[in-house]
């Protein structure tokens, strides 16, 4: 793994303005199909929706590596790349831009380090650097970031019941703030960056229904787009045209992902549904291989699963992704892999009691792979290069602003006939960042365990 530690601006603070598949799988296409051999599956096939009419309202075992000892009670992270546990937040910590170019988080700002500001990413440069935004006064600890495709950040600010929305941006020695107007609501929250990257979406719960907000990129500031019926949570985009999105819709006590066409004035298919009964939900969507990954209880308790849009085949969950007192969350997938969503490497974030670190799996492997994060890693963000280099932003004290890279494993081919282990497995020791390969290649474990 490399490091790489970004220039930080400053700016004043003036301011100019083992498979296991379920009985029964619907995953409907909302992408190109492409129907890939698998094992063979257990559950039925999914079938394509057929929207109805919908108008919009007004707003109401994973591997041990080589040589990490292990001991009764688990594995310990190396000390000098421990990363705290930190709890998961509502917010976006670090949301990055469709393209990778940019990024945006709250930061703190000034002498006293109790004070926050926006503060701008450039990811796409020979180097990458940050750019603080302060304004007038100190952001609040809740406002909510998003970097826009132009270098601007969007900024929202919850003041007396409303929500206001900003953009701003570097001008010289100052930062120049464009306001864009409000929405009326207490629980409005950003949605991921938008393939569109001059488009920012926002979704506003209601006691019946969710109402979808385009928030920045409209010609007369926030506009009302659609009234989606009952709680509607997540937010993942299913293409790059920024047309399709999926939401994890509440209905009668079941959360079900759907999708919204945004061209369509809201319209809502079916996207997801591993049984009536069960709570699913969509995290992750790669549009260029339709590769997906899913959080389902059907099995009477969470479990993460895989599947591809447009496939006929069912989710599936493999066992190397329980682990024992672990919460495995995925965060990144490797595009450029069309029509191969099994060989997409996948980025974990992994919380356990010895802390944070980072897991990396694919879909044709049946183990996941631990390493070290950096010290302070922005947990939960990352991207990937189409070549298979994740790529891991942090911040510390002596390093504000720092990218590290890590290359991920060249596939290895399954084992034919691996036995099932329905136990989940305990967590392996993170391989520690200085054991990188110095070639771009990290040290292989060697396979000791099933999944």
């Amino acid at each position: 793994m490399t490091t790489t530690a970004c220039a930080t601006e400053t700016a004043t603070g003036a301011s100019a303005t083992g498979d296991d598949p379920t009985t029964e799988t619907a995953l409907k296409d909302h992408a190109p199909t492409d129907d890939r051999a698998e094992d063979p599956p257990d559950a039925a096939a999914p079938t394509d929706p057929a929207p109805a009419d919908a108008t919009a309202r007004d707003p109401a075992t994973t591997d041990s590596p080589e040589g990490a000892p292990e001991g009764p009670e688990g594995p310990e992270p190396p000390a000098a790349h421990h990363t705290p546990h930190v709890p998961v937040v509502p917010r976006d910590p670090f949301p990055i831009t469709a393209d990778g170019g940019y990024a945006a988080r709250l930061a703190p700002y000034g002498d006293s380090g109790d004070a926050w500001c926006a503060e701008r990413w450039t990811l796409d440069g020979p180097e990458p650097y940050a750019v603080p935004l302060p304004v007038g006064q100190p952001e609040e600890y809740d406002t909510g970031v998003l970097p826009m495709a132009d270098g601007r950040v969007l900024v929202q600010r919850a003041v007396e019941g409303r929500q206001l929305f900003s953009l701003l941006y570097p001008t010289g020695p100052g930062t120049g703030e464009l306001p864009l107007g409000a929405v009326e609501s207490t629980r409005l929250r950003l949605l991921p960056p938008s393939p569109i990257g001059s488009h920012a979406y926002a979704l506003a719960v209601g006691p019946r229904s969710t109402a979808l907000w385009l928030v920045a990129g409209g010609a007369f500031g926030p506009e009302h787009l659609a009234e989606l019926p009952g709680r509607c949570t997540g937010g993942v985009w299913l293409d790059r045209a920024g047309r399709m999105l999926a939401v994890d819709q509440e209905l009668d006590g079941r959360t079900k992902t759907v999708a919204v066409d945004l061209e369509r004035g809201g319209e809502v298919s079916a996207l997801l549904q591993i049984t009536e009964e069960s709570n699913d939900r969509l995290l992750l969507a790669d549009a260029a291989s339709g590769l997906i990954l899913v959080r389902s209880d059907a099995a009477g308790h969470d479990r993460l699963g895989w599947g591809v849009l447009g496939s006929t085949l069912p989710v599936r969950f493999p066992e190397c992704l329980r682990l024992a007192d672990c919460a495995v969350t995925p965060f990144a997938i490797q595009p450029g892999q069309a029509l191969m969503p099994e060989h997409c490497a996948v980025a974990l974030r992994v919380d356990g009691a010895a802390g944070t670190w980072i897991g990396l799996w694919r879909p044709m492997e049946r183990r996941v792979q631990h390493f070290a994060a950096p010290t302070g890693w922005l947990a939960g963000s990352g991207l990937w290069t189409t070549d298979g280099v994740l790529q891991l932003p942090y911040a510390t004290g002596l390093e504000p602003c720092g990218v590290a890279q890590l290359p991920a494993p060249p596939p290895r081919e399954p084992e034919p006939t691996p036995d099932p282990v329905p136990e989940p497995v305990a967590a392996p020791r993170p391989v520690p960042l200085q054991q990188a390969s110095r070639t771009g290649q990290l040290a292989l474990p060697r396979a000791t365990s099933r999944t």
